[in-house]
C-alpha cells in the first residue's frame, strides 16, 4: 500500500512504502502497541491503568484526592479492577466467587489495618454519603434487565420463584434451627438471632427494622439486639456469595441446569421481544432508557415518602407492569438493555469496592466467626438454596439460577444482591433477586415479630 502524498514546509515528497524497513519497523511496533492496548485490568487498558495508578499515588500524596466524580471513578476502577484480576487468577478461589469476595472484604480489612491511608478513604467515604450511588445502580439494572427481558418469561418467572422461595425459607429455618439447638445456642437465639436475620432482606430493611420490633416486644435496648443479629447477616451474605459462585461453576459443567440469567426457557432464547424488530437503535434510545430508569426511582421514592410502601418494590412494579403492557417501544427496550449491560459491565466491581471501605466494618466480621453461629448460617443457607434447586425442577425452572435468586434471600439487601448475582455473573436476574430480598424478607420480619409477640 502506497501512503498518499504530503506536503510539509512547502515541500513535496513521498511517503516510504511498507516495504520499507523502517516502515516496517513503525508498523510492527504500533501493533505491538495495539496489542498492549487491548490487554485490559477488568475494563482499563493495561497502560491507561498503569498511568493512572500513577497518577492516583501522586495525588493521594499530596493530599488533593477529592470526593469529586470524575477522581473517584478513576479511584474505585483502579482499585476494585486490580482486585477483580487478582481474585480470578487464585486457582479454586476464583470458582467460588473469589473475584467479588476480595473486592467487597480486602478493602474493609485495608481500611480496618490502615493499610488504605486516610488520604484515600475519606473521598469514597464523602462521595458514598453525598451521591448514595448505590440508588443508581439498582434502578439501571433493574428497569433494564425487565425491559429487556423475554415478556413470557418475566410473567412466569414473577409467578413461579414465590414457590421456591417459599418452600426454602421453611426448610431452612427448620434445619437452621435444628443445628443451632444441637450447638448449643438454645432454640430462642437461634430463631431469633441467627436464622430469621439471615433471611431478614439485608441490613436497612431487614434487621435493622427486625431488631426495632424485637426492642419493643423484649423491652431491652434495640442497639444490643442489633449487635447480636448483625453478625448472622454478613455471615449468611458470604456464604451465599461462595455458594453462588460454585452454583455458577457447577453451570459450566452441566449446562442444562441453568439458564445463564434466565429462570424459564424461552422459544426465542430470552431475547426481548425487540429485539426481532429492525427499528434502528442510537444513542439518545440509550440514553432515554437511563431517564426512564430514574423517572421509575423517583416515583418509588415518593410512593415511599407518601405512602411508606418499600420504593425498590413499587419501582420494581412499575417496570414489570410497563413491559407486560407494552408501554415502551423496542427501540427503548432494546436501549434498556445496553444500560443494563454498561451498568453490569463497568460498575459493579466499583461499587462493591465503595461498599467494602464504607458499610462493610472488618471488626464486626471477624468477631462474628464463632463455630455454632458459623455452623449454623452455612446450614441455613446451604438449606434454603439447596431446597430451591430441587424445588426449581418440579416447577420447570432452571435450578442453579432459581436457588441463586433464592440465595439472594440470605444476603444483605441491595448491596447483597449485586455481590451474590455478581459472583454467579447473573446480574440479569436483579428483579427476581430484589422480589426474594424485599417481599421476602418483609414478610420474614412479619411472620418473626406476630410469632415473638404471642409466646412473650
Amino acid at each position: 500500500m502506497q501512503l498518499p502524498e504530503r506536503t510539509h514546509l512547502g515541500a513535496t515528497e513521498h511517503a516510504p512504502s511498507d516495504n520499507c524497513p523502517s516502515t516496517g519497523s513503525v508498523h510492527r511496533l504500533r501493533d505491538a502497541w495495539w496489542r498492549l492496548m487491548d490487554m485490559r485490568i477488568g475494563i482499563v487498558p493495561l497502560p491507561v491503568h498503569i498511568l493512572l495508578a500513577l497518577a492516583l499515588i501522586a495525588t493521594a500524596v499530596t493530599g488533593k484526592l477529592s470526593a469529586e466524580l470524575s477522581p473517584i471513578i478513576a479511584l474505585l476502577a483502579i482499585c476494585s479492577f486490580t482486585c477483580m484480576e487478582i481474585g480470578q487468577r487464585i486457582p479454586v478461589f476464583r470458582s467460588i466467587g473469589g473475584p467479588v469476595i476480595l473486592v467487597t472484604f480486602l478493602p474493609s480489612y485495608l481500611v480496618f489495618t490502615q493499610a488504605l491511608p486516610p488520604a484515600v478513604v475519606k473521598p469514597i467515604v464523602e462521595f458514598w454519603k453525598a451521591g448514595n450511588f448505590l440508588y443508581l445502580f439498582i434502578p439501571a439494572i433493574i428497569v433494564g434487565s425487565i425491559l429487556s427481558m423475554d415478556r413470557k418469561v418475566l410473567i412466569a418467572g414473577f409467578l413461579r420463584m414465590f414457590v421456591p422461595l417459599a418452600v426454602g425459607s421453611v426448610v431452612a429455618g427448620v434445619v437452621g434451627t435444628a443445628v443451632g439447638t444441637m450447638l448449643g445456642m438454645g432454640v430462642f437465639h437461634t430463631v431469633f438471632f441467627v436464622v430469621l436475620p439471615v433471611m431478614s432482606g439485608g441490613l436497612g430493611e431487614g434487621v435493622i427494622p427486625l431488631t426495632l420490633g424485637y426492642s419493643e416486644v423484649l423491652h431491652h435496648p434495640a442497639g444490643e439486639l442489633l449487635a447480636q443479629a448483625m453478625p448472622a447477616v454478613m455471615i449468611g451474605n458470604v456464604t451465599a456469595i461462595v455458594f453462588s459462585g460454585v452454583l455458577n461453576a457447577i453451570g459450566k459443567r452441566y449446562p442444562s441446569l441453568t439458564g445463564n440469567g434466565q429462570l424459564m426457557r424461552s422459544g426465542n432464547d430470552g431475547l426481548p421481544e425487540g429485539a426481532k424488530s429492525s427499528a434502528p437503535m442510537d444513542v439518545t434510545d440509550i440514553a432515554a432508557a437511563g431517564m426512564i430508569a430514574v423517572c421509575l426511582y423517583f416515583v418509588g421514592t415518593l410512593a415511599q415518602n407518601t405512602l411508606g410502601l418499600p420504593g425498590p418494590v413499587v419501582m420494581l412494579v412499575l417496570a414489570v407492569a410497563a413491559k407486560v403492557f407494552f408501554v415502551f417501544s423496542p427501540r427503548l427496550e432494546q436501549g434498556a438493555g445496553v444500560v443494563y449491560k454498561f451498568f453490569a459491565t463497568a460498575v459493579t466491581y466499583p461499587l462493591l469496592f465503595a461498599i467494602g471501605v464504607v458499610i462493610t466494618p472488618w471488626q464486626k466480621i471477624i468477631s462474628s466467626f464463632n463455630v455454632p453461629t458459623v455452623v449454623t448460617i452455612v446450614a441455613t443457607v446451604a438449606t434454603l438454596m439447596a431446597t430451591a434447586f430441587f424445588t426449581a425442577r418440579r416447577m420447570k425452572m432452571y435450578p442453579i439460577d432459581a436457588a441463586i435468586v433464592v440465595g439472594t434471600h440470605s444476603g444483605m439487601g441491595g448491596t447483597g444482591d449485586v455481590a451474590i448475582l455478581t459472583a454467579a455473573n447473573r446480574m440479569r436476574l436483579m428483579p427476581f433477586a430484589q422480589i426474594a430480598t424485599r417481599i421476602g424478607g418483609a414478610i420474614t420480619i412479619t411472620l418473626s415479630l406476630i410469632v415473638l409477640a404471642r409466646i412473650v
